[in-house]
């Protein structure tokens, strides 16, 4: 095993409590260089559309098909979707940054501009512009520190105007350190 694998001595790995965790910065600094997929999570209980922009949609069956994503505790649209039956998880193009930026705005009515938004048949509010979207059903939530993973069961995808799309527009959005990026045939590595 080389030096670099080898793990601590079971009294060094023993933690006292929860001051002797990393902290939430140098959790963060290392993932500034792990690129995410950029999404938009849109639901309503009743009391009107909430939506955030969110790094941290990741598939995890696709059979049956499940997502999971994480919802931060100090997003004002948390307890909205905590609370919901069904979501919306829309897979943003770079085309579509106008809408990540506008659901990662705080303070601000995110549903204001009717012209970007409407709603499905069974209720949901929905973003027709983004590259694909995806109504589920919640089926689990964790607490998960000052985070709570929710994992939804997919019942519905739409690729609107997949077809009609050019390669420009069907590029996918990501945040890599900070920025919003795109990927290209010229970001291929092989």
């Amino acid at each position: 095993m080389s030096q670099s694998t080898v793990f601590a001595e079971p009294e060094q790995a023993n933690h006292h409590g929860f001051s002797d965790m990393l902290s939430a910065d140098d959790f963060k600094s290392a993932f500034r260089n792990h690129p995410a997929g950029v999404a938009v999570i849109t639901a309503d209980i009743g009391n009107g559309p909430v939506g955030l922009t969110a790094t941290s949609v990741i598939s995890v069956s696709a059979n049956p098909p499940l997502v999971v994503f994480s919802l931060s505790s100090a997003s004002s649209s948390t307890p909205t979707i905590k609370q919901a039956e069904t979501v919306v998880i829309h897979l943003l193009g770079a085309d579509q940054i106008g809408l990540a930026k506008n659901f990662a705005t705080s303070g601000i009515d995110r549903f204001a501009d009717t012209s970007i938004w409407s709603r499905l048949v069974t209720g949901e509010p929905v973003l027709p512009s983004a590259n694909a979207w995806m109504r589920g059903r919640i089926v689990n939530q964790m607490d998960a520190g000052d985070s709570t993973v929710v994992a939804v069961q997919i019942l519905q995808v739409d690729l609107p105007g997949e077809s009609s799309r050019t390669a420009e527009q069907a590029r996918p959005l990501v945040y890599h350190d900070r920025t919003w990026h795109s990927l290209s045939e010229t970001s291929v590595v092989q």
